[in-house]
């Protein structure tokens, strides 16, 4: 298992963070190659609450659920995502203010391999689930602050 954190400052007051954040329709601009969201069971982001998340990743679609964990915004928002026999990822999100304007996203990671060929590629690639979720909160923080948008890039 691979735990990691990563820190970023957005320069948005926190409230904007969140509600940018907190809102499923957002995911596509700041998430390269995002193709869907869709609620699964449970009440829409609390605790228990499945979707399913769908990726495209070159050719292929990649599909994960999403269990919300924790949801005591503005403070966090953490959950489970979990890719069927390849990989699961334990993400604890925490948005702290570092100012006026100016929030502090700190992102607690775990990730677990569940297959032999995920478990090499962790050995051969041991930082890709952290560029990934690196990549990611810096797209969020450029859509946050300047509207941009990862799929104008793709």
């Amino acid at each position: 298992m691979k735990k990691f954190t990563i820190e970023i400052e957005i320069d948005q007051p926190r409230e904007r963070v969140i509600e940018l954040f907190d809102n499923p329709d957002n995911l596509g601009y700041w998430q390269p190659g995002f193709v869907s969201f869709e609620h699964e069971s449970g009440e829409a982001g609390q605790p228990g609450a499945k979707s399913r998340l769908v990726y495209r990743h070159g050719s292929r679609e990649v599909e994960m659920i999403e269990t919300v964990t924790c949801r005591n915004l503005p403070d966090e928002f953490s959950g489970t995502f979990h890719v069927p026999g390849t990989l699961t990822v334990r993400a604890r999100n925490f948005f702290k203010e570092a100012g006026p304007d100016k929030t502090k996203w700190i992102s607690e990671n775990e990730a677990e391999s569940h297959s032999l060929l995920m478990k090499i590629m962790g050995l051969l690639m041991p930082n890709c689930s952290r560029n990934e979720t690196e990549n990611f909160m810096q797209n969020f923080k450029a859509f946050a602050e300047t509207g941009a948008d990862v799929r104008k890039k793709q």
